[in-house]
This record gives C-alpha cells, structure tokens and sequence, in this order.
C-alpha cells in the first residue's frame, strides 16, 4: 500500500507509526488481567500506568486465586505492586490516574482517594491527574512493562471491569471488594511488545511532567521480554500506530487524529463498518455514517453497545443522544444494511458494552479508550491502537486476523466458534444476516428497539448537553450547537471520499473560522457561518 493510499498519515490521523514484534488481541477482562498480573510479575525496570480510573482493590483473577490477600502470592492490584516494589528496589512503578471530581468519585467509593492512602510510605509513585479544565477528563488506558511492552485498552484496572468471554448471569467472581455483585461486562485490549511501547512510554512521560510529576527519563527497552506466557501472538512484525486526543488547554497543544481517522474510515470503507462502542453520539461521526447508508453501494454498518449506561449522568446525556442516533441511522437505512444491537446474557440481563472497537472492512482495526462521542473527539484525553493491513500479498495475513478478529468478537457473544460464525457470514452474505442466523433463543444480541425521546430527551440530544467538543464550549452549548451544524453542513456527499479531498476534510475544517486552517474542534467563540458546499444533499440533522 501506497503512502498515498493509506488511512494512516503521521500528524493527521494518527501521532506516529512504530512496529510491533507482535501483538495480541485480549477479550473481557479475564483474559486482560491475567495478561496484565503476569506481565507486572515478569517486570526487572518499570511499570508505567496511565488510568481513567484506579483501584488498589481490583483482583486480577478471582476465579484462579481463592486468597487475594495471600502475602506471597497476592492477587489484590495494590498489594502486587507494593510487593514488587519493595522486592525490586529498581523496579520503577508509577501510576497516573485521573483526579475524578468528588460527585464521580463518590459513584466509585473514591478509589483515587484509597490508592493516595494505600501508596503512602511505598516504593510506588502514585499521583492524581488534574492538569486539564474542569469539564474535561483523563481517559487514556495505557501500562508500559520495561519500555518493552504496551498494553492499550477500552477498560481500566478496576474492582468492576472483570468478567469472562462467558458472561455468565451469576458468576461468583464478579463481586465488588465489598461484596457487592456487578453486571457482566464487556471489554477489548491490545498487547504489543516492541518499538511501540516507546510511544507509549513517551505519552506517560509527557503526561507526568504536564500532571507536575517533574520530567522523567525515556525507559530503554528491556532485553528480556516481559511477554507473558501462554498467550499467544495475534499478528508478528507488523505496524501498529497510535491516535490521540488532547484538547487545546494552558500550554498543551491540541490534538484530535482519533477523530480524524474515524471520519476518513467511514469515508473510504467499502463493505463492512462494524462498531463495538459505549456510545454512539458524535452527531457528525453518525451523519457520515447516514451518507453511507443512502448509497446504493456503500457498506454494511453494524454496531454494538449497552442497552443503558450505567451511569444516572451518563443516562441523562448520552443515551438520549444515543437514541436519537439510532433513530437518524435507521431513518437513512434506505437500502437496509444498518443494524444496531444491545447485548445479553443467557437470561436476558444487560451485558455494559465497554469496549472501543472498530473496523472497517478487513482493512483497519482500531482498539483503545476513544467514544464515538464529542468529548473523545476533542475534549477527554484518548489514546487508541491502530493496525491497517497493506495491500496485496503483503498484507493478506494481516486482513485475515482483522476479519476473524472481527468474526470471532460477533460469535463470542452467543457461544458460537469462528469457523461457524465465518461460515454464517458467507452463507448469508453479511454480518447481520450471520448474527440473525446463528443467535438462539433467547436472543443474545437483541436489535435496538426504535425509541421515541420524551420532550426532555430531545432537549439534550438538540444541545449536546453534557458532550462538549472542547473545553471552549464546555459551559456553552450554543456555541457547541452552531458548530455542531456547520460541521454537518460540511460533510462530504454520499460518495467514497479519499484522503486529502477538500470533501473529507470538510468536517473537522468546519468546526473552526473558515480563513484559518487545520481544522480544530476547539476555536473560542461563535463560529461564524461560512457557506456549505456546492450540493444537494441536505444534513441528515
């Protein structure tokens, strides 16, 4: 594949692109934590975290180890690294976690709090992330072995994100510190080991200097791989790019590639856009998403998510909007190919959706902590791995693991292997044919059913409330809502856009005054209303 021709471009939509001597794809936490403790327990130099949220409480594997509290083989998060670190006096472990305001602290019993105490008089550094304004929060989910191997994920180390591919309804492992059971969940990390880990050594290190940590020097790579053992590699030698979002804020540049590639993606896919998400509720990600679907040709869009937050604020704001979403895609399925799908448990329980994946095509999978909603886009700090396979004999082997990544995610949900689920897809000739096909009764992923907002619903969706772009619009949602509009009026038409177009770059140049350029989310200030393209087609909003 071209230069040209590729999604990924340095400094647009992506930061950088390293090689990975291999990856490994973990599904739900179970796999994820186990990946995670054995990786710590091999570490000789450092263990480097980045966290939205932090609990020294989680357990790493309750369903193997029966005493978390076991001083010689302890499977409580907090007192593995205090005993590495005291067994390890070069053992470097430091842990970034977002300063949650005290109403979201209180909703996770004030874990940042707990782990502040619990580190007090240890080997471990551990510190509250502030550094941003007020309306804005820490996301990324970044760890860092030995400046050798990186894990970049949709869910954090905490006391609720357990579960297995099973999900079952009364899993006794699925238990709070304090007794309390959680629902099941569903999560997607990326393991790679090799040169990419430095860039996300570098992230951590330019998020503790900005958090005022003091500078840090950059960890060299272990010659001992810290890869641990009895998971195997998903793909070897291959690229693996990283995309950011950081709003613009103090002295803090403003990055928004995520966001970037998620546009030029839906733009340029070509079958399949499949989307495992929390939320779905950037109004300009689900308009470009509508032009696709009013193609008589464009791809099949299947997404997955929650049937509700779990959050009362987060039910307030996003599932509102999301709703709204839905409803505008299934408005412009003129050709029916979008399906929206909640997922559950054998007896019909909620399954919380968390993780951030998607996929287009066999071409391109992306997995990390980004939303498709607007403060991913532009205001919370994000961090997403990216693999884009080449064209040709090149990258044949990695389009095969992309497109049984992808199959293997869809039958995992009602226990149905990948060579049954692959084959379901042929046979009927999409995903959402095979999802209808293979799934039992009870249905394990149901078709979102179409909902008509209530007054109030159509209220928030209308303003965005609670889904800031950046944090110059965080307290005013007029100034978010014109740019919201410009930005959809913008948008390319119904047709396949390529890299560079004035057409695909419409949407980010439009949320900025039109004489400056590159396109930001972020400009203080009414925008003003700047002339749409030469077109017919009207905003589907």
């Amino acid at each position: 594949m071209s230069r040209e021709d590729s999604l990924l471009i340095p400094g647009d939509t992506c930061w950088r692109i390293d090689k990975a001597d291999r990856v490994a794809f973990l599904v739900d936490g179970a796999d994820y934590f186990a990946a995670v403790k054995a990786a710590m327990l091999s570490a000789k130099q450092s263990i480097w975290l980045l966290a939205w949220v932090f609990d020294p409480l989680t357990r790493f594997e309750p369903d193997r180890v029966e005493r978390s509290r076991d001083p010689q083989n302890p499977d409580r998060l907090g007192q593995l690294l205090r005993r590495l670190s005291a067994l390890n006096p070069a053992l470097d472990v430091r842990i970034l976690a977002w300063d949650m305001p005290p109403l979201i602290a209180m909703t996770q019993r004030f874990p940042g709090q707990r782990a502040k105490q619990y580190f007090e008089n240890s080997a471990v550094k551990f510190r509250l992330d502030n550094s941003l304004p007020m309306s804005a929060c820490h996301h990324q989910k970044v760890l860092v072995i030995d400046g050798r191997l990186s894990f970049i994920s949709g869910g954090d180390l905490g006391a609720d994100r357990w579960d297995t591919c099973d999900h079952l309804d009364e899993d006794p492992n699925r238990r709070l510190p304090w007794g309390v059971r959680y629902p099941a969940r569903h999560d997607v990390a990326m393991m790679a080991e090799g040169p990419v880990a430095q860039s996300c050594a570098e992230l951590f290190v330019e998020r503790w200097a900005n958090s005022g940590g003091g500078d840090l020097p950059m960890p060299e790579m272990s010659e001992d791989s810290p890869w641990p053992e009895g998971f195997a590699e998903d793909l070897v030698g291959v690229d693996v790019a990283l995309t950011r979002t950081q709003p613009r804020w103090k002295n803090l540049p403003e990055t928004q590639e995520g966001y970037r590639l998620h546009l030029e993606c839906i733009a340029r896919a070509r079958r399949t856009i499949f989307l495992e998400n929390q939320y779905l509720a950037s109004p300009m990600i689900v308009a470009a998403l509508c032009r696709r679907l009013e193609e008589p040709d464009g791809p099949e869009v299947i997404t997955i998510g929650p049937s509700a937050s779990p959050s009362f604020f987060d039910r307030m704001t996003m599932d509102s909007v999301r709703t709204r979403a839905i409803n505008r895609l299934e408005q412009s399925d003129l050709h029916h190919r979008f399906r929206a799908f909640t997922a559950r448990t054998a007896h019909d329980e909620p399954i919380i959706v968390h993780s951030k994946v998607s996929i287009f095509d066999d071409r391109l999978l992306r997995i990390g902590s980004a939303n498709l909603n607007n403060r991913s886009g532009g205001l919370d700090t994000e961090v997403d791995a990216v693999i884009e396979a080449a064209d040709g004999a090149e990258g044949a082997e990695t389009r095969r693991t992309i497109a049984a990544f992808r199959t293997m995610l869809i039958g995992h949900y009602f226990g149905r292997g990948l060579a049954e689920t692959r084959e379901a897809i042929r046979e009927t000739g999409s995903v959402a044919g095979a999802i209808d096909a293979l799934d039992g009764h009870p249905r394990r992923l149901l078709p979102i059913d179409k909902t008509k907002l209530d007054p109030i619903g159509i209220f928030v969706a209308s303003w965005s409330l609670g889904d800031p772009l950046s944090a110059s619009d965080a307290w005013r949602p007029w100034v978010r809502r014109n740019r919201i509009r410009q930005a959809m009026a913008c948008l390319p038409l119904p047709v396949r856009g390529t890299h560079g177009s004035d057409e695909s770059d419409a949407a980010t140049q439009a949320l900025r005054p039109a004489a400056e350029s590159p396109p930001r989310l972020s400009e203080a200030g009414d925008p003003k209303p700047s002339a749409p393209p030469d077109r017919k087609a009207t905003p589907p909003w």
